[in-house]
């Protein structure tokens, strides 16, 4: 499997569980002040974990496929508009073909807003930076949830994983 193909099938996965965790939580009591909460007050509130999880897909698919894509950048206001940012992004996945991507060796170079600048080959900036930074602020979406009492576990972290279950869990 390439990297690229990998990717692709890890972003789908992982934008499924994050459109799932925002179904939950727009059901939960607590409504739309879900938005507004943190894990600590120095961290994104959960409308901007969502709003970076979302858009860390759309710049690694546009700086590996130079597609010029750009995320938006505009805060979320509600449950719907997460929705359909996750959408989007799904859709952007899905219609992305893994064959256009550059060869895994190929270099890519990107600066952070506080000037550094990187340089590696394209497996490495997925391994390395593309997919932690996607994982980091995924999972503190989840974490932020869990902590305002949302009841959410491991099954909704990797609900795709029903489909390789064989024998059901209390058999």
């Amino acid at each position: 499997m390439s990297y690229a193909t990998a990717a692709l099938a890890t972003y789908a996965n992982m934008l499924g569980t994050l459109d799932h965790l925002v179904g939950k939580a727009s059901e939960h009591e607590k409504g739309a002040a879900l938005l507004e909460a943190r894990l600590a007050e120095d961290m994104y509130p959960l409308h901007t974990q969502i709003r970076f999880t979302v858009g860390q897909v759309i710049v690694a698919l546009d700086r590996l496929g130079e597609l010029g894509l750009e995320s938006d950048d505009s805060d979320i206001v509600d449950f719907a508009d997460a929705h359909a940012r996750i959408a989007k992004a799904q859709e952007l996945v899905a219609n992305t073909d893994a064959s256009g991507w550059p060869a895994s060796d190929a270099t890519v170079e990107f600066d952070l807003p506080n000037g550094m600048v990187f340089s590696m080959q394209t497996h490495e900036y997925i391994r390395d930076w593309a997919m932690p930074q996607f994982y980091f602020h995924l999972m503190t979406a989840y974490a932020i949830l869990r902590k305002e009492g949302l009841a959410i576990g491991k099954a909704d972290y990797v609900p795709f994983m029903m489909k390789y279950l064989k024998t059901p869990a209390n058999a």
